[in-house]
């Protein structure tokens, strides 16, 4: 069996989408020469200084996550603020699971990202 590669990416003074595009592509596995979009790469991402990455704009005030709990008056919104306060590396794991292709690989693909 292969030996997983670990890629360290360093958030520190980079915007946010940024880090999580460049997250997404090597987690993919894009960045190698024998990429295949249906095998898993075993390519581990750590990313580092995720409390010194920025935001550009007004995102932090304007940004509002969306949610719908199925029952009438169910819709629960959320500011990029609230949720950043609370859990920072759930917020760059989120973004970078909506930037991976939607199937059976995304579940073990988001499984080699590591957040310090």
């Amino acid at each position: 069996m292969a030996q997983q590669e670990l890629i360290t990416i360093d958030a520190a003074k980079r915007s946010f989408g940024r880090v999580a595009t460049e997250v997404a592509h090597h987690l993919r596995g894009k960045h190698l020469t024998s990429f295949s979009p249906n095998t898993n790469p075993r390519v581990k991402v750590e990313v580092v200084n995720l409390d010194q990455i920025r935001f550009t704009g007004k995102k932090m005030e304007q940004k509002i996550y969306t949610r719908y709990s199925g029952y009438p008056g169910g819709l629960k919104k959320t500011q990029l603020k609230d949720r950043w306060a609370k859990n920072p590396e759930r917020v760059l794991r989120d973004a970078v699971r909506k930037m991976l292709p939607v199937n059976r690989l995304r579940a073990e693909l988001i499984k080699n990202l590591i957040v310090k």
